[in-house]
């Protein structure tokens, strides 16, 4: 998960307090034996065990439990909550790319017991080939960081979509099985729920109550 959308999920805004950001530690890592895709019509990917396959992401530490509670809810009953072992790399910043000798062969720091969010819906459900994280933060990460409105940012015209999607989880999913899971479903959410008014979104602000 890139900083942005993760301090939007445990502190309710991209763009924390200095002290609120001193409160975690992202460092990278590399998940092996599992491969990332992205989810069919959606903005968002997934991870599934994968025998061979690797996933280069981030290991945070320093959440709280009400933290956690909140990254459950953000992620919703599409996936969940698995103990693995990641390994850390060294240190570089997430939204930037890794040195080019060491895209391939990184260099592990050590090993660590780790939780993440693995896909329950089947492989069925995804595309094939892998999520490219580059061309998320091009093109839809100050949507999932809750910036969209903001007048100097360009709105995709999916997420005029997202704005309008107001439909509990379950009607949203039975809609698209019947009409075939389309793109061109009224009210589809590509953010499945986790936009500016979507229900996952208000559950987060109800849970900071």
């Amino acid at each position: 998960m890139a900083p942005g959308v993760l301090h939007r999920v445990i502190h309710g805004t991209h763009t924390p307090e200095p002290w609120q950001k001193d409160l975690i530690t992202v460092r990278p890592a590399m998940l092996q034996d599992y491969r990332r895709h992205r989810v069919r019509y959606a903005d968002y990917p997934a991870i599934i065990p994968h025998s061979g396959s690797r996933v280069r992401g981030s290991v945070v530490t320093g959440l709280t439990p009400g933290d956690i509670y909140r990254l459950d809810i953000f992620e919703g009953s599409q996936y969940k909550r698995d103990v693995v072992k990641v390994q850390l790399l060294k240190d570089v910043e997430l939204d930037q790319a890794a040195p080019e000798q060491e895209r391939d062969h990184p260099q592990v720091l050590e090993e660590v017991e780790a939780q993440t969010y693995v896909w329950l819906e089947g492989e069925e459900t995804l595309e094939p080939q892998e999520w490219d994280f580059e061309a998320f933060k091009r093109d839809k990460m100050r949507a999932w960081m809750g910036i969209e409105d903001d007048d100097d940012v360009e709105v995709d015209e999916g997420f005029a979509d997202v704005d309008r999607a107001v439909a509990e989880e379950d009607s949203r999913r039975t809609q698209e099985k019947s009409q075939g899971n389309g793109t061109n479903t009224p009210g589809y959410d590509p953010m499945g729920g986790r936009g500016a008014n979507g229900h996952i979104t208000q559950q987060l602000k109800e849970a900071a109550v």
